[in-house]
C-alpha cells in the first residue's frame, strides 16, 4: 500500500523509577533500536522526538535533545506533543516525511522521567480545555476520572469489581514475562481486592503508576527496507483523530473529552451491536472479501471508537483481522471499555470476553500481551511507541514466553489529554 512504512528496529529502556533524566533513557532506547535495525546512527536522516513538557526546554525540543545526545550528524529533527498520544504523533510525522521522500531512515524516540503521584495538568491555565476544567473545577484527578468510567460500566453493563480485578490478573501475568516491565510479578484477584481503595470502586492495583522509561523505533521507506532486510514489519495506518464538538452526553458529562460527536447524536462514531466499525455519519465496514466500504447507517459511540475506526479504514482491516491489540489500560475498567471501542465485542460484552479468556495470552485475541500500563506505568511520551514495539516483537516472533503464535496483524490504541488519540496498525 502507498501509505506503508517499514519498522526496521525497536528498542526500549526498562520502565521503573530510575532517578535520571529523560534524555538518558531515550538515548538507551534509540541505541537498542538502531542495533536491532543493524544500522549506524549516521544512516538516520530524521529524528522525531515525542515531547515531555516536564523535561524543561530539552523536553519541549525532544527531537533535537535526542539528536544532540546521540551526536550531531546533520539529521533533520521534529518534536511532537500530544499528551499520551505523543509517541504516535511522532511516528506519524516520521511516516509523513518518509512517504514524502524527505527521509529514508527515521528514528522515533519517546522518553519520560515522571513525577511521583498524580499527574497535574501542565502548560498553564486553559479554560477552554475540558480536561483542565475537570481537574480544576471538579478536582477530578486521573484516578477519579477512571472511577467514573468504572461506575458507569457497573451501572450500564453490570460489570463488577471482580471483573476489573481479572484485567489486572491477566496483565500482570503477561508483564511478569516482559523484561522491560516495571512490575514483573503475577497477582491474584484476592490481592487486587485487598489493595487500598483509591477512587471507589477502583483500588490501587486497578490503576497504573507513573514511571520513567523510553521506547524507540527505526522506520524506513519500502525501498530502503527491501534492500536492507527480507522480512520487514510494516506500519499500514496511523490514526491521530480528535473528538467532535459540540459534545453530547452519551458517554460521560460534558467535561469528558471522549464524549460522542456532534449536536446530532446520529453523527457519532463507533460500532453497532454486532461490532461493525462506524466512522462519522456513515458506516465504515468490510464485506466478506475484506473490501472497505461506506454505508449510511450512523450510530452513537464516542471518541475512542473513532480512533480505531480511522486506523481500520486506512489499513483496509477490521477487528476480525487482529491477532493482538495493545490498548491504553490507565485503569482495569478502561481496558474493558477499549474491547468494545476497537470492535472486539458488542457494547456490554467486554467482561464476558475477559472471563472467557479470549483476551489473555493463549486466547482468541490477546490484549496487552506486553503487560500494559498495569505492568509498566505511565512514561507519557514513550507509551504509544512502546505499544508499537510490542506489536513489532510479537509479529517477528521475538516476544519470548508471551509470544502469540502466528501473529500477523496488530492494533495499538490510546488517548491523551486535550482531545488527543492515536491508533497504529502493524502487519507482517
Amino acid at each position: 500500500m502507498t501509505g506503508d512504512v517499514a519498522v526496521l528496529g525497536a528498542g526500549m529502556h526498562p520502565w521503573g523509577k530510575w532517578g535520571r533524566g529523560f534524555t538518558e533513557y531515550g538515548v538507551a532506547a534509540a541505541r537498542e533500536a538502531l542495533a536491532d535495525a543493524g544500522l549506524d546512527w549516521t544512516r538516520v536522516t530524521l529524528v522525531c522526538g515525542a515531547q515531555t513538557v516536564r523535561g524543561g526546554y530539552p523536553g519541549h525540543v525532544a527531537g533535537a535533545a535526542f539528536a544532540r545526545a546521540l551526536g550531531w550528524q546533520g539529521a533533520r529533527v521534529s518534536s511532537s506533543y500530544a499528551a499520551c498520544a505523543s509517541g504516535a504523533q511522532a511516528v506519524n510525522t516520521a511516516r509523513a516525511h518518509i512517504l514524502a521522500g524527505m527521509a529514508d531512515v527515521a528514528l522515533v524516540v519517546g522518553a519520560d522521567a515522571a513525577p511521583k503521584g498524580f499527574f497535574a495538568p501542565a502548560g498553564g491555565e486553559r479554560a477552554d480545555d475540558p480536561d483542565w476544567l475537570r481537574f480544576r473545577i471538579l478536582g477530578a484527578t486521573n484516578p477519579a476520572y477512571f472511577a467514573l468510567y468504572a461506575r458507569r460500566r457497573m451501572a450500564v453493563h453490570g460489570d463488577t469489581a471482580e471483573d476489573f480485578a481479572l484485567v489486572k490478573v491477566k496483565n500482570a501475568a503477561a508483564g511478569a514475562a516482559n523484561p522491560c516491565a516495571r512490575y514483573r510479578r503475577a497477582v491474584t484477584a484476592d490481592e487486587v481486592a485487598a489493595s487500598p481503595v483509591v477512587a471507589d470502586p477502583l483500588r490501587l492495583l486497578d490503576i497504573c503508576a507513573t514511571s520513567d522509561g523510553a521506547a524507540a523505533l527505526v522506520l524506513s521507506s519500502m525501498e530502503f527496507a527491501r534492500r536492507h532486510t527480507a522480512h520487514p514489519v510494516w506500519i499500514t495506518a496511523v490514526s491521530t483523530v480528535t473528538p467532535r464538538f459540540p459534545q453530547t452526553v452519551l458517554e460521560l458529562p460534558d467535561f469528558a473529552t471522549d464524549s460522542a460527536a456532534g449536536t446530532d447524536p446520529a453523527a457519532g462514531t463507533g460500532k453497532d451491536g454486532a461490532g461493525t466499525v462506524r466512522t462519522g455519519a456513515v458506516q465504515a465496514g468490510r464485506d466478506h472479501a475484506g473490501t472497505v466500504h461506506a454505508g449510511t447507517e450512523p450510530d452513537r459511540a464516542g471518541f475512542r471508537a473513532s480512533i480505531a475506526a480511522a486506523a481500520y479504514e486506512e489499513a483496509g482491516a477490521g477487528p476480525e483481522d487482529l491477532d493482538l491489540a495493545e490498548v491504553y489500560d490507565l485503569s482495569t475498567a478502561l481496558e474493558l471499555q477499549w474491547y468494545e471501542d476497537i470492535g472486539l465485542c458488542p457494547p456490554g460484552d467486554a467482561a464476558r470476553l475477559l472471563r472467557e479468556g479470549a483476551t489473555g495470552l493463549g486466547g482468541r485475541i490477546p490484549v496487552n500481551p506486553s503487560g500494559g500500563l498495569a505492568s509498566f506505568g505511565e512514561a507519557v511520551p514513550a507509551q504509544a511507541i512502546a505499544q508499537v514495539c510490542e506489536a513489532v516483537r510479537q509479529l517477528r516472533g521475538q516476544a519470548g514466553d508471551r509470544q502469540i503464535e502466528g501473529a500477523r496483524v496488530a492494533l495499538t490504541a490510546n488517548q491523551g489529554l486535550f482531545g488527543h488519540g492515536s491508533s497504529v496498525v502493524v502487519v507482517r
